[in-house]
């Protein structure tokens, strides 16, 4: 498992596995959020299985799939919306961790200034600096 704090209410991991979720517990994670289809790949854990065990270690469960590539502005309402009500500390997934970094630094925009977005998901092991005209229309919603 490959966990990368972003900040202090979200982090976020490429695939977790069912096995995955009572360490995420462990750890004190209250919310795991799912931003892959279910059935992308051959192989991947089955959404009602991690959901599972999610409910079964005492985790809030959200999935909230997302195509990569083609991630919406509703797609980041949907987010944005989420990530302020959900009990943290906040766990999102998908098959790098990419979509939910890409979901977090749009809706973060809003909120946040872009150098600050750009600097804390570098400082997760993602460069979404290729976002910044995106990101600087996100800031006036």
């Amino acid at each position: 498992m490959d966990i990368r704090p972003i900040d202090d209410r979200i982090s976020v991991s490429p695939q977790i596995n069912p096995g995955d979720i009572a360490e995420l517990a462990r750890l004190g994670f209250k919310t795991l959020v799912a931003n892959r289809p279910d059935g992308e790949e051959p192989g991947q854990p089955s959404m009602a299985e991690l959901e599972a065990a999610a409910k079964e270690h005492g985790l809030t469960w959200i999935y909230q799939p997302v195509q990569s590539g083609n991630i919406l502005d509703s797609d980041v309402d949907r987010f944005d919306d989420m990530i302020r009500e959900a009990e943290a500390p906040v766990i999102a997934f998908c098959r790098t961790g990419t979509r939910c970094t890409v979901l977090w630094a749009l809706s973060s925009a809003r909120h946040a200034s872009v150098d600050d977005v750009v600097s804390k998901a570098r400082n997760a092991g993602y460069d979404v600096s290729g976002l910044t005209p995106r990101m600087a229309q996100q800031s006036g919603k």
